[in-house]
């Protein structure tokens, strides 16, 4: 069967950009917004299948200061083969600022997914990760009981982790018992990291903002990391609810265009 491929690249000096690079189904398109460049990576064979590739990357240098996101949300189906891989990694220089903003991932029943996220940032830069993942969705019916997905995020700091988490989500653990452990109740899953100096000054103007009903959210805050975890029912309440997250790690800039359609 036909697998897809596809790269691409962003690279940013200053306010300049200075390399791109798009082959395959991945894309890479520089809306015009004020502020921060803006750069929304696209997969246009519409989702991820069995044995599928996909990699997004972006440089920073001199100072840039960019948000990175997805044009909608990725989609990883029913996979009778090979799982899907997906290659995320940035590179954040000497005073700069990533945001990597992407939309969630629907992971369907029977779905293969292996990403992996990396941020790498210069001991003066920083950056916000965010990953959101819904399992099926719910206004369809969809139950999802038997996938791999396997997520590995990781954001270092002059070549030394700051951020390590490996997840693992497979049939064995949405199992009944042992899901009741893990997800609970919830279909809906989000992680945000903000690293950078003071960012764990940020913990208690968001918990005053974790009250979306539907929502479980907690926040915590050590030597120049803030994390942020929410667990819900639905995909949409944990959307609204990442968006008051940003207004608050954002200091009030508008969310990416793509997230307010």
């Amino acid at each position: 069967m036909q697998r897809s491929r596809g790269v691409a690249r962003a690279a940013f000096s200053g306010a300049r950009l200075t390399g791109l690079h798009q082959s395959g189904s991945a894309k890479a398109i520089l809306p015009r917004v004020p502020g921060a460049a803006e750069v929304v990576f696209l997969n246009t064979s519409g989702g991820l299948a069995s044995g599928d590739r996909l990699s997004y990357k972006t440089d920073l240098e001199n100072g840039a200061k960019l948000v990175a996101t997805t044009q909608a949300a990725e989609r990883a189906y029913r996979a009778d083969g090979d799982q899907a891989q997906v290659e995320v990694h940035h590179t954040v220089g000497a005073g700069c600022h990533l945001d990597w903003l992407p939309q969630e991932t629907i992971l369907f029943d029977r779905s293969k997914l292996a990403r992996d996220t990396t941020i790498s940032l210069a001991a003066d830069a920083s950056c916000l990760m965010l990953e959101a993942v819904v399992l099926g969705r719910i206004a369809m019916g969809e139950q999802v009981q038997d996938l791999q997905f396997f997520d590995m995020r990781r954001i270092d700091r002059a070549g030394k982790p700051v951020f390590f988490e490996p997840f693992l989500l497979n049939s064995n653990i949405l199992a009944k018992g042992a899901r009741s452990a893990v997800l609970g109740e919830a279909r809906a899953f989000a992680t945000l990291v903000l690293c950078q100096q003071g960012a764990e000054d940020a913990v208690e103007p968001l918990r005053a903002v974790l009250d979306e009903p539907g929502v479980e959210g907690a926040a915590s805050g050590f030597d120049g990391k803030c994390v942020i975890r929410l667990l819900a029912r639905d995909g949409w309440p944990m959307r609204r609810q990442i968006l008051r997250l940003f207004n608050t790690l954002r200091r009030g800039e508008a969310a990416p265009r793509v997230w307010q359609i």
